[in-house]
């Protein structure tokens, strides 16, 4: 039967190869009548091609070496199937000399020329799009920002957009509009409806926070979409369809992938490697389908913008030169608080200027729209926490209108300029590349790939977060185990509630409130400034205090639920909030303390131990407690005796605790099922003792006497080897420095050899620091 199984296997790993080989072989075929349809081209048109003479030969060997490069793309035949051209960012950081020359105005990119007679057959469709930053904490708390700007700003919208049918807004975090949602009346509300029906204000990306693309589970991040996507359901009746991320610091395939399955087509992205950026607007790739690595089809793809330059400010969006796009940043208009680096502030527009201002604009937009693929350009207009005084969307929105009053009224500029939404932008984008015979799947290229890691200018690598303030990336990813368990254990003691009169007394409302407050509190926590652990020390102790409250509501709701769903007699159930039926095993006691574990007083009656498996697996699993004494016996839901070890609990490096020991055992349960055990103290107990050698250097002798229960052996610090092992290994370890040096794998007999040493990294002299946000060391590791 065993032999028939191996059989089965290899003809199936077979088949597999079979079918990837078949994959491979059509791909190269295409790839060669895509060549040779270049070939006849290139004879038509000498300069469209220009491949080596070992391009086709090479195409054997492997799917993903470069075919063809012409002056306008990049092409690369890629395993991913056949459409298009792929681009996979493993090749072009191979490619990328990572170098950093002055590129004139556009600092890290090159000269942007055009013709003026481009745009004659096509004008040239502008999309300006109004938006606002709001971080839920960094400088200030969540609640801070709501209160000094935030509120503002949403009200402000309210307003302002009803002026004037021809502007446009969006906005992203739901973590903040939620709040501003709950404090408005009816007529603010029906504003709003109406506002995002007529296509004035959009809700781009609709999470509850823009979510940190490295350091989240995808979990979580999943939780906090679908928390905004739920809020915006209930009370809008919307759902977003448009991706908007201008300030994580790098971006994931994972957050592509889960845009896509959430029903979107479109997104976009800002942070990225300003030498990545730069190749890619030499190869005008700032558009693309990104799809998944493994992706075979094109299931995955979905249609992603780039944005260019070096920011999302108003500086940085609206062409290549930021001296220039400053003076278009109105709320900088002479007499305010913010002004422009460059020195040269904004002059408001009227008749006597108009024209020339305008002209200065559209040469802006014409250099950016050279490094895209269609006359159809996104100039986005905000920054952090803007349009949060009245003045500044008059200052924006009217200073914009007489620009595109003028441009749209002289045709021989062959430009129409507006005001849009993120959506505006994209479906103008889909109707323009879809023109014609192009098709968009073969008009803008494949990608496959990540952005890690960012670099914002120079050698500043913002890898520096993904380890800052460690305790609390833990502390997430303690909240969401916890969050899920809750859940499940929740859902089913709702149904078992439902079942008794008796039972009706279950706080299933209170819970699940505490649960939404959960998963928001979590949300929340994912914002690109929160768990990446970039906020001022106060903001994250706002963060960590949510974290800690919300992980023990959760202990309540676990309690709860596993309590309705273990007793045999439901008529016995009796809910009391004064007394809990169960305690939770480990106690953690504020935001930024370590968990201790529980100890357990041990009777001659049996304690009663509930372990959960929160897994749809069943699970083997050892499990650890601590207890009071060592003379310990435990007993199996089915009442069996079960083997435990007992292990000493460590008060400092060589003194061992009477107070507290830990034992360990083999615990067994079903998928997402609950065991009760049963833990007693015995005369003498059949529990496995822990041995111990301790290691001291010096003279110095630690044991005045034996311990009374555990055997402790002290050895001198020697040069020898320290050895440890089971049935499965043996380790060695150096005897100096405590380190591995070598692993013997009992299966095979094979010995590996080990080196392990510790390096630091001294930060740069330079004013520029290694820091909560970048790495930025001295030299090599020493």
């Amino acid at each position: 039967q065993g032999q028939l199984s191996i059989l089965q296997e290899k003809i199936d790993h077979l088949e597999r190869l079979l079918a990837e080989n078949n994959e491979i072989i059509s791909n190269i075929r295409d790839s060669v009548i895509n060549l040779s349809e270049s070939v006849k081209d290139g004879q038509k048109n000498p300069e469209a091609i220009n491949f080596s003479q070992g391009s086709l030969s090479e195409l054997f060997p492997s799917a993903s070496v470069p075919l063809a490069v012409d002056s306008e793309d990049c092409l690369f035949a890629s395993k991913s199937g056949s459409r298009g051209s792929g681009v996979q960012m493993l090749d072009v950081y191979d490619i990328l000399p990572f170098d950093n020359p002055d590129g004139g105005v556009w600092k890290q990119g090159f000269d942007i020329t055009y013709n003026e007679n481009e745009w004659d057959s096509e004008p040239l469709q502008v999309f300006v799009v109004p938006h606002s930053h709001n971080d839920p904490g960094w400088l200030k708390t969540f609640d801070d920002y709501f209160r000094d700007q935030t509120q503002h700003i949403l009200n402000n919208m309210v307003i302002k957009l009803q002026e004037d049918n021809r502007r446009k807004f969006i906005w992203s975090e739901i973590s903040y509009f939620s709040k501003w949602w709950d404090g408005i009346d009816s007529q603010k509300k029906d504003a709003v409806k109406r506002l995002i029906k007529d296509g004035q204000f959009e809700i781009v990306t609709g999470g509850w926070v823009m979510p940190d693309e490295a350091s989240p589970h995808y979990f979580a991040l999943i939780d906090q979409l679908i928390e905004g996507h739920q809020w915006l359901e209930r009370n809008l009746g919307v759902k977003p369809k448009s991706g908007w991320a201008v300030d994580p610091f790098g971006h994931s395939p994972t957050m592509a992938y889960l845009l896509k399955r959430t029903g979107f087509s479109n997104m976009l992205i800002q942070r990225v490697h300003y030498s990545v950026k730069k190749h890619f607007a030499t190869q005008r790739t700032l558009e693309f389908f990104w799809r998944q690595n493994w992706d075979l089809g094109s299931s995955t793809d979905i249609l992603c913008h780039m944005m260019p330059f070096y920011s999302y400010d108003v500086p940085h969006t609206c062409g290549p030169d930021p001296k220039i796009c400053c003076q278009f940043d109105f709320k900088r208009l002479p007499g305010g608080r913010v002004s422009c680096p460059w020195r040269v502030p904004p002059e408001a527009i009227h008749a006597g200027n108009v024209q020339h201002r305008a002209w200065m604009i559209l040469d802006q937009y014409r250099k950016k729209s050279k490094l895209f693929r269609t006359k159809v350009l996104l100039a986005p207009l905000g920054d952090d926490f803007r349009y949060a005084e009245s003045s500044e969307w008059d200052q924006q929105y009217q200073n914009y209108q007489k620009l595109f009053d003028y441009m749209n009224a002289h045709p021989e500029l062959h430009v129409k300029a507006q005001f849009g939404t993120l959506s505006d932008y994209f479906e103008a984008l889909h109707k323009e590349s879809n023109f014609g015979e192009k098709s968009s799947s073969s008009f803008f290229p494949i990608l496959s790939g990540d952005f890690f890691t960012y670099a914002d200018r120079d050698h500043h690598y913002w890898s520096g977060y993904f380890t800052s303030r460690p305790f609390y990336k833990r502390l997430d990813r303690v909240l969401e185990s916890y969050l899920r368990a809750a859940e499940i254990l929740y859902s089913l003691a709702l149904v078992q509630s439902s079942k008794s009169y008796k039972m009706s007394v279950f706080p299933s409302v209170d819970n699940y409130k505490l649960l939404t407050e959960a998963r928001r509190n979590l949300g929340l926590f994912q914002h690109h400034d929160a768990i990446t652990g970039t906020s001022k020390d106060w903001v994250v102790v706002d963060y960590g205090t949510r974290l800690f409250h919300s992980l023990m509501n959760l202990k309540k709701v676990i309690v709860d639920s596993a309590h309705i769903l273990i007793l045999k007699d439901k008529g016995a159930y009796n809910y009391d909030t004064s007394t809990p039926f169960l305690k939770m095993d480990d106690v953690q006691s504020s935001q930024d303390s370590l968990p201790h574990k529980t100890v357990i007083k041990l009777t001659l009656q049996p304690r009663y131990l509930l372990i959960y498996n929160p897994m749809e697996q069943e699970r083997f699993s050892v499990v650890s407690v601590n207890v009071n004494s060592p003379r310990v016996k435990l007993l199996s839901p089915s009442g069996k005796p079960v083997t435990v070890q007992i292990s000493a609990v460590w008060d400092g490096a060589t003194t061992v605790s009477h107070e507290a020991y830990q034992i360990s055992f083999l615990a067994h349960l079903p998928p997402l099922g609950l065991g009760v055990y049963q833990l007693l103290e015995v005369p003498s107990s059949e529990a496995s003792l822990a041995d111990y050698n301790i290691y001291i250097s010096g003279r110095n002798s630690v044991q005045e006497k034996p311990d009374r229960i555990f055997k402790i052996k002290e050895m001198q610090n020697s040069v020898d080897n320290i050895i440890i092992e089971n049935s499965y290994m043996k380790l060695w370890f150096s005897g100096m420095s405590g380190l591995l040096e070598k692993i013997n794998t009992k299966e095979d007999g094979k010995n590996h050899q080990m080196k392990m040493e510790f390096a630091w990294y001294g930060t740069t002299s330079n004013r520029d620091k290694s820091g909560a946000y970048l790495f930025l060391p001295d030299g090599d590791a020493k």
